[in-house]
Order: structure tokens, then sequence, then C-alpha cells
């Protein structure tokens, strides 16, 4: 148990779910806008290069547009991240206050990214007509690159939390910190590649979904079908590429938490052939209605039927995650990533075939909820991370309700950030429907 709460106690049970549901609301509610901070730069340089390199009006007015969008998601991801900052600290004292000093570099080093890609941002927004098209050009590019930088740092320190690495622990004190170790921890590199291609398949399918409302609506012009292709196809071109990243990270689970990976595929009995379930529920300690491929989970660990899978019989009841919230998020992730991907090949086929978009009116139909879609994958994708951590919140170091605050009362912070965040929705909505209805665009320049 930690200092803390030897001294104040142990947190009451509502206070350990109000301190949980509230950092599920802020991650919840941040990780949108953390994705879209990653992916919107790119898209918005390369329109801006296509503009230069081919004179094409259109693309400039894209970038002018998409620049608009990108200065408001960043305000309003700086809010919710400070937000989220400050809830580390004071819903999860215990955990800041043992490992601190073991996963405070990725958060130092994310707090550099962001300031870089403050000052460039602003750099970028203001100097449309103060700088040189090649020059404003290269302003954008720290936006992207510290965009990612800051993806990558939070990633890491969440990594770290499912696999810690780079200290010692002697009588419940932490000694001989090693922040790189922290840092480049073995789950570093499949969660970071998972979460970096998710966060520019938001940004391009959301993007893209927008104009598939416009072109459904008969607005076919120049305009809006760039709109549309230019992140739809970022998006679709990345969907392959996340299924191996997917799998990747499946692997890796396998091997480092296979009791996280036998709950998301409700997996009970440890053994060979272990089967592959799609959909079903978790009733009175058993997996029911599922559709059941047999050996299938063995092959996609091991690609031989004989390989063994750890299920949760291995595990006592205490230490197991929440199984049926984990294994349905894992089959909403999987379901969404396959009907995206898709999606995508039935862009990538009729574009082989007559350079032009499926004729179907289905497809801009589905097109237009896939940024949706995207969101609710990501979100889901989290869940399977955090909850299927659960009982820990340092993986088989330290449990959640040993760093909970202890005071008091955490449902009423709860409370004020539910409202602070309901505020910010409606903020942000209407700011964005502004921006799309009146055509407003970047300083010192008046829409084409």
């Amino acid at each position: 148990m930690t200092p803390l709460a030897v001294l104040a106690g142990p947190a009451s049970p509502a206070d350990l779910v109000a301190a949980r549901t509230q950092m599920a609301l802020s991650l919840g509610w941040h990780i949108v806008f953390a994705c879209l901070g990653v992916g919107m730069p790119a898209l918005l340089l390369f329109t801006e290069w296509r503009a230069h390199r081919t004179g094409d009006a259109e693309y400039m007015r894209l970038a002018r547009r998409w620049a608009t969008a990108v200065g408001v998601l960043f305000a309003v991801g700086a809010v919710s991240g400070t937000i989220l900052s400050f809830e580390m600290g004071l819903l999860w004292p215990g955990l800041m206050g043992v490992y601190g000093e073991v996963i405070g570099l990725p958060f130092a080093m994310e707090g550099i990214a962001f300031f870089i890609e403050a000052i460039f941002l602003g750099v970028y927004l203001y100097a449309w007509d103060r700088l040189s098209p090649r020059a404003h050009l290269l302003s954008g590019v720290p936006v992207m690159v510290a965009g990612v930088a800051s993806a990558v740092f939070v990633v890491a320190a969440n990594a770290w939390m499912n696999q810690p690495r780079g200290f010692d622990l002697e009588n419940g004190r932490v000694t001989g910190v090693a922040p790189w170790a922290a840092v480049f921890n073995p789950a570093m590199p499949p969660q970071v590649l998972h979460m970096v291609i998710a966060a520019f398949m938001v940004s391009g399918f959301v993007t893209a979904g927008v104009y598939a409302v416009a072109l459904l609506r008969g607005r076919r012009d120049r305009y809006h079908r760039l709109g549309f292709l230019v992140p739809f196809t970022v998006a679709a071109a990345l969907s392959p590429v996340q299924v191996l990243a997917g799998d990747y990270a499946a692997r890796f689970l396998a091997d480092y938490q296979p009791t996280k990976l036998a709950a998301a595929e409700a997996v009970f009995p440890t053994g060979p052939n272990a089967p592959l379930h799609l959909g079903g529920l978790v009733i009175d300690g058993r997996l029911r209605y599922a559709l059941e491929i047999p050996s299938g989970l063995s092959m996609l660990v091991g690609f031989s039927p004989g390989t063994v899978v750890q299920g949760l019989d291995r595990v006592a009841p205490a230490d197991r995650p929440p199984i049926s919230p984990v294994h349905l998020a894992f089959d909403t992730m999987v379901g969404i990533g396959m009907l995206l991907l898709l999606l995508s090949a039935w862009l990538a086929l009729s574009w082989w075939r007559r350079r032009d978009l499926p004729a179907s009116p289905w497809f801009l139909r589905i097109a237009s909820v896939a940024g949706v879609l995207a969101v609710i994958a990501v979100e889901m994708g989290w869940v399977v991370t955090e909850v299927g951590r659960q009982p820990w919140i340092v993986y088989g170091t330290m449990r959640t309700f040993e760093a909970v605050n202890p005071a008091p009362g955490l449902w009423v912070g709860f409370a004020v950030v539910a409202v602070v965040y309901a505020f910010l929705t409606v903020a942000v909505v209407y700011v964005l429907r502004h921006v799309a209805r009146t055509g407003h665009v970047a300083p010192q320049e008046t829409e084409p």
C-alpha cells in the first residue's frame, strides 16, 4: 500500500469509481482531439504543398479552411490535455508519488513537443501573407512533427504502465531509476505504432466524412471531391497497415500480457487449439452466443493449432479484468477495422477500374459515418488497453485502488469536469459549424 493510503486510509469504493469514471471521461474526450492533432497537420501540409506545386486554387482553398479547423482543435485539445495533467496528480497521487520520477521524462518531453507545436502553429496561422510560400510551408513541418512526437511520448508513458521498466523496488521505494529504459519499455513499440496509425486514420476518415455528406447533397464540384479524396485516400492506405499493426500488438499481448489477451478473446481454459471467438457474452463464467473459429487464436498467435494460449484459468479471480467489457470492446474495434478495410478496398477497386468514386450512393453513405466509426474503434481500443490491465494501474506492481486519492468527495470533481466537457463540446461544434457555414479561413485571406 502506498504511503498516502497508509496515512489517510484507503479510498472508498464509490470514490474509486468516481476517479476511474472521471479519468475515462477525460481520456475518452481528449483522445478524439489528440488524434486530429496528430493527423490533421499532415493533411494540411499536403494540400498546401499540392497548391504550390500545381497552382490549383482548390487545394489552397482546402488548406486555408483546414488551417482554421486545426487552430480550433489545437486550442480545445490544449484545454482537455491540461485537465488530464492535473487529474494525474489529483486523482492518482499514489501512482505519481511513487513512480513520478520514473515516468516523468516522457511527460516532460511531451510538454516540450506541445510548446514547439504551439509556437509554430501560431507562426503558421498568422504568417500566410508575411512569409514566402516555401517558408510558410516549412513553418508547418514542426507542427506536424511535434504533434506526432507528443503522441509518441504520451503513449510511451501509458505503455510503461503496461510493462513497467527502468527502476528497482526495494521495500516499497523506487531506486535505480533509468528514465530512458522506462520510455523504451517492451510495450512502447506496438502501442505507439498502433496509436499513431489510428490517429491518422481518424483524421482522414473524420475529415472525409464531412465532404462525403456534401457530396451526397449534390455538391460534386472539384473542391468537395478533393476534400473527400485527399483525407480518405490517406486513411484507406493505412487501413491494411493498421491490420498488421493490430496483429503485432495482439502477439505482443500473448507474450507479455496473456491475461489481457485471454480477456479480450474470452478464453478460459489454457491449452492448444484455442478458438477465436467473435461476439458473445460472458454469463456465469462462460462465453455464450459467440461464433467460434476452431484453433483460430492459436493460429493467429503462433501460426500453429498446437500453440498453447494461456486462459483465464491461470489467473486468480481477484487478478482478472472485467471480461465482458474487454471482450466486447475488442470485438467492436476489430469489427470496425475490418469494415473500414472493406470500404477502403471498395474505393481502390473503383479507382482502378474507372478512375472515379464508386457509383453506388451506399459508398458515400458509409463513408459519411466512417469517421465516427474510426473514433469508436479508437475508444474501444483504449478500453481494451486500460480496462484489460485491471486490477493493476502499474501492471503486476501497483493496484488501482492503491493509487487513487483517498480524500472523500471525488464525485464532486467528476461532476465539475463533466460540465466543463459538455460546454467544450457545444462550443467546438458551434465554432466548427460556423467555419463550415461561413467559409471563414486563415487570417489575412478571404475565401476564393
